[in-house]
């Protein structure tokens, strides 16, 4: 019986000295790369447009299925980005637009 007491009154120190993790510094820095793929994933979709369709005329057919390829890209890392984003705000408890 007295093992059995010194097991749960040491489980019970061991559970109260687990303190909850804080997340928020990696949390922000998620949310700063985030920030900046938004930024590039913007900027690279808008270009792949350009080269797609009013561009089209003067760029060969490998630069065109290139361009409409990274188009698709560029819109995956824009929604992916967005998403972390929003998740990020929002475990931040900052305001989510």
């Amino acid at each position: 019986m007295p093992l059995l007491n010194y097991l749960i009154s040491t489980v019970s120190l061991i559970m109260m000295s687990v303190h909850r993790l804080d997340y928020s510094p990696m949390l922000r820095k998620f949310l700063t790369i985030a920030n900046y793929s938004l930024v590039i994933s913007v900027i690279g979709f808008g270009f792949a447009i350009l080269a797609s369709y009013p561009l089209a005329a003067a760029l060969s057919l490998p630069a065109q299925i290139t361009a409409h390829i990274s188009s698709l890209l560029f819109a995956t890392l824009l929604k992916i980005s967005y998403v972390v984003r929003c998740l990020c705000q929002y475990n931040l408890g900052m305001e989510v637009r």
